[in-house]
């Protein structure tokens, strides 16, 4: 609904050509934008439910196909993201605590800070600047290079990695800051509570304590942040992926915008709300497993 009150037109995108204003309202007519909004929203839904999601119409093809072939780029781009955001935050965190209030410490929280306060997309251009324009180490795009498809399964797979490297740790970088504080916050609180020093008395490891007691209670929050991750991989993947030109879901619904592809994005936005859904799901159960506290006998 909020997409139909912006400024613009699907038909826009037969401006440079010689349609006339009857061939114009020819074309609403079939897409049914003639009608009224809450019947077309009504119409949309019916035909979602049955499985079909309309064709694009800025491009003449199932939008079901346009959205399974942006799924993927998206989905790997995304747990990329994911597995730097919450591994080097982890790192990240531990190693601030283990070292509290040495140069270390300071060190890490001003790395983390410094990344969680830079845009996603300023941070993109300077590494393009930085790795691909200056020095010539990751590509400035794509998912892919032009001779891929010919190449066998690990030189391709190689070939995704080396263009997954740089927009995935742009991505992941900017949250891992968020998680390396809230590690290092809780860890500490962990490591001085009274059954980590009774465990201490008993003689237990001090690595064992570490990255198993103390460890499970100080992560037991930061699992929990899997269900507002997502929604700003998702977010963040939008730009990442159009700074980048990937190929995924976020780009799509970029250009479904821009051309008011009202089908594109009402897929698009139906999709990443079950994403979100199901990453809250998956939050849940993820902190059952964490921290048994939590576990319904």
């Amino acid at each position: 609904f909020l997409i139909r009150l912006a400024p613009g037109d699907p038909t826009q995108i037969f401006e440079d050509s010689d349609m006339t204003a009857e061939g114009r309202a020819a074309i609403r007519r079939a897409w049914g934008l003639d009608r009224p909004l809450p019947e077309q929203y009504l119409r949309w839904m019916g035909r979602t439910l049955s499985g079909d999601w309309g064709v694009s119409f800025g491009q003449p093809q199932p939008v079901a196909a346009m959205i399974r072939a942006a799924l993927g780029p998206t989905l790997v781009l995304s747990f990329a993201a994911l597995a730097i955001r919450y591994g080097g935050g982890i790192l990240l965190g531990v190693a601030a605590a283990l070292y509290r209030d040495r140069w270390l410490d300071h060190l890490i929280r001003i790395l983390s800070l410094a990344l969680f306060s830079s845009p996603t997309f300023w941070l993109g251009l300077v590494a393009i600047f930085a790795f691909s324009v200056r020095f010539s180490i990751f590509p400035a795009g794509h998912s892919s290079s032009i001779e891929a498809a010919s190449l066998s399964t690990i030189p391709r797979l190689l070939d995704l990695l080396w263009h997954l490297a740089l927009p995935a740790l742009v991505l992941g970088l900017t949250a891992a800051g968020a998680t390396a504080r809230l590690v290092r916050n809780n860890l500490i609180e962990a490591l001085g509570s009274d059954s980590v020093r009774m465990l201490r008395a008993r003689g237990i490891p001090e690595r064992r304590i570490l990255w198993w007691h103390a460890g499970r209670n100080a992560l037991a929050p930061v699992v929990q942040t899997l269900a507002l991750a997502v929604p700003a991989l998702l977010s963040g993947s939008l730009v990442t992926e159009v700074v980048f030109s990937w190929p995924g879901l976020g780009r799509l619904a970029y250009t479904a915008v821009q051309q008011r592809d009202f089908p594109v994005i009402l897929a698009s936005t139906a999709l990443s709300g079950a994403l979100v859904l199901a990453s809250s799901v998956l939050a849940d159960l993820l902190h059952g497993a964490v921290d048994p506290r939590v576990r319904r006998v």
